[in-house]
């Protein structure tokens, strides 16, 4: 049968992605067939209901409308036969096609429109730049070197400590935000700064206390401050799945002027874990015994996050722009719901993003669909499957992959969650996307540590580098540049992805295409909320629209030997290499640029 059905053509599917309760909403099937056609629709965890379209002219219709958020599943039976969803979203009748999604969120869910369109920064607080002197607590130490390689190999009790620092401070930060502010950033992403023992600060010792080796409340206040000052919202990263032994709360060292609930079980903070036998065997996130898990549901700790004097509130009142919370796939739904109140209560711009690896809109965590964009939870979440299948179609020289994951997060996405997305290349947890992109490999952490990428290595990844970043920072969501990639930085997984920012040694050719690219992202509304439409794919070119209005940005890139032709009416600009073209834009082998009907 020649049938059409396909979600992201909004002559099949009324609205792109999900849709508000109350929302009126259209399906057309196209197709010549005097076959019946029936719905077949399933709520999560629900029966199924057959529905049938009605017959038109040129096919089948249906009007639906949901009066309650939820997730909602679909497919259709045409003429006896299943049709459902192929890996480009078209209607399918083979045995390995998908039933389509629709996510129906609350009518007052929207994000914040300031984040929209904006660039971010992410910050590894100790190693990005060290202002003035440091005060060295008990049982850490300081580098002497700022360019030493950070500690990775386990003590004689076979443990990494995390201990070892370089500095990195607050004043720091603000003595380099003019730097930041070159590149166009407008939120900048801070991993942990409360007191803790670890350099990564996610065993987090005092959620009311800036980290001494950081700076004061004083030090953060001026750094939000001069931060407003530029145009730049500050995003804490949100630790609140586990503290660390050495806390407050837990207090297993004696360190802390409290009673621990590790010393005691009368220690108010006794509830907040989960012993399995008093005082050594506890839950602790992923088994790692620094790290003891907290019990979201009870009420003296969920008070103590989202309460009226709790830790969301408190940091909130400095004018920080909101959080990143980590590992929100094991954080329940009723305690996110509730950190959304909380946030939104004290200022409702701000922003909440999940840390979430897959597609967030259908998770199923711990035998559990999750409802992080129904409207109670999440604004956004980092974009891991947009983040590998750049990476795959960088390196692959094949798009298909990168298609898909474009066609499936637009189909599944909101779209006011689509235009937030945080989209990454990488982070503090992977390997750094130079490293990625160049092609070597390393098994063992001692092989990390030895293996640097030669010349020719570095530039074939930067190349490639470039191209994905053009990818990042002119797709649907928001481009995140982890510190020093904008300047060839290299690594490979933690530790090594967490080197000192390399002031000395920085790449100004990449350094000056990342500025560009931060000019023309910030002189486009497209880049805000604008609608994406592919032009023209193969599998080792893709062309892609970005348009809002009467302003219109192209992207395109060719990865294969051939060229194409591309026609038009009027002028484009290529805001890379500064040409106009008028009526034709030739996209040749290796291609690599935007065009638009603007200067910029």
């Amino acid at each position: 049968m020649d049938i059409y059905y396909n979600p992201l053509d909004l002559q099949c599917k009324s609205i792109t992605g999900g849709i508000k309760q109350n929302q009126k909403l259209i399906l057309n099937i196209f197709g010549k067939s005097n076959e019946p056609c029936l719905f077949i629709l399933q709520k999560d965890e629900h029966e199924a209901q057959y529905l049938r379209m009605n017959n038109m002219a040129d096919g089948w219709q249906i009007e639906l409308n949901f009066d309650a958020p939820g997730l909602y599943f679909y497919n259709f039976l045409i003429g006896g036969k299943l049709a459902g969803a192929d890996e480009y979203r078209n209607l399918s009748f083979a045995k390995n096609a998908t039933r389509y999604q629709i996510l129906v969120f609350s009518e007052d869910f929207a994000t914040p429109e300031w984040f929209k369109g904006g660039i971010m920064y992410q910050i590894f607080p100790d190693r990005f730049y060290k202002k003035g002197n440091v005060t060295v607590e008990e049982g850490k130490w300081l580098h002497e070197d700022w360019n030493d390689l950070p500690v990775f190999r386990p003590n004689d009790h076979g443990k990494v400590l995390n201990n070892d620092f370089f500095g990195g401070n607050l004043q720091g930060i603000i003595a380099k935000l003019d730097y930041l502010k070159s590149l166009n950033v407008s939120v900048l992403y801070l991993n942990p700064i409360f007191k803790a023992f670890s350099n990564h600060r996610y065993d987090t010792g005092d959620y009311m206390q800036i980290d001494p080796m950081l700076g004061t409340e004083k030090d953060f206040s001026q750094l939000v401050e001069e931060c407003n000052k530029r145009g730049i919202k500050i995003v804490l990263d949100g630790v609140f799945n586990h503290t660390g032994d050495d806390s407050r709360y837990f207090n297993k060292y004696g360190k802390y002027d409290s009673v621990g609930a590790y010393q005691s079980k009368d220690s108010k903070y006794y509830a907040w874990y989960n012993f399995k036998h008093f005082p050594d065997s506890y839950d602790s996130w992923w088994g790692i015994d620094v790290l003891p898990a907290v019990n979201e549901q009870c009420p003296s700790y969920v008070d103590f996050i989202t309460g009226e004097e709790g830790v969301l509130r408190h940091w909130l009142k400095y004018g920080i722009g909101g959080y990143r919370l980590d590992v929100a796939d094991e954080l329940p739904d009723d305690f996110i719901e509730k950190i959304r109140f909380s946030v939104k209560q004290e200022n409702p711009e701000s922003i909440i993003i999940g840390e979430v690896w897959e597609d967030a809109s259908n998770k199923i965590a711990y035998s559990k669909r999750r409802k992080y964009f129904q409207g109670a939870e999440l604004d956004s979440v980092m974009n891991y499957p947009l983040k590998d299948a750049i990476i795959h179609f960088v390196t692959e020289s094949n798009s298909s992959m990168l298609r898909q994951v474009i066609a499936q997060l637009r189909d599944n996405y909101p779209k006011v969650v689509l235009d937030s997305l945080m989209n990454i290349l990488g982070t503090h947890d992977t390997v750094r996307i130079l490293t990625a992109l160049s092609g070597i490999t390393a098994c063992t952490k001692e092989e990390m540590s030895k293996t640097s990428l030669s010349p020719e290595q570095r530039k074939f990844a930067k190349s490639r580098l470039k191209v994905a970043a053009l990818l990042q920072y002119t797709l649907f969501g928001v481009p995140c540049v982890y510190y020093g990639d904008e300047i060839g930085m290299d690594g490979f997984s933690d530790p090594f992805c967490r080197r000192a920012f390399t002031w000395g040694a920085i790449d100004l050719d990449l350094l000056s295409y990342y500025r560009r690219l931060g000019q023309i992202r910030s002189g486009c509304t497209v880049f805000t909320d604008g609608e994406y439409k592919e032009l023209f794919a193969d599998k080792c070119c893709l062309i892609f629209e970005r348009r809002k209005g009467k302003e219109v940005v192209v992207v395109c890139i060719n990865l294969g030997s051939n060229r194409y032709d591309l026609k038009y009416c009027g002028k484009l600009h290529d805001l890379l290499q500064g040409d106009t073209y008028l009526n034709k834009f030739t996209v040749f082998s290796g291609c690599a640029t935007i065009l638009s009907n603007r200067i910029i």
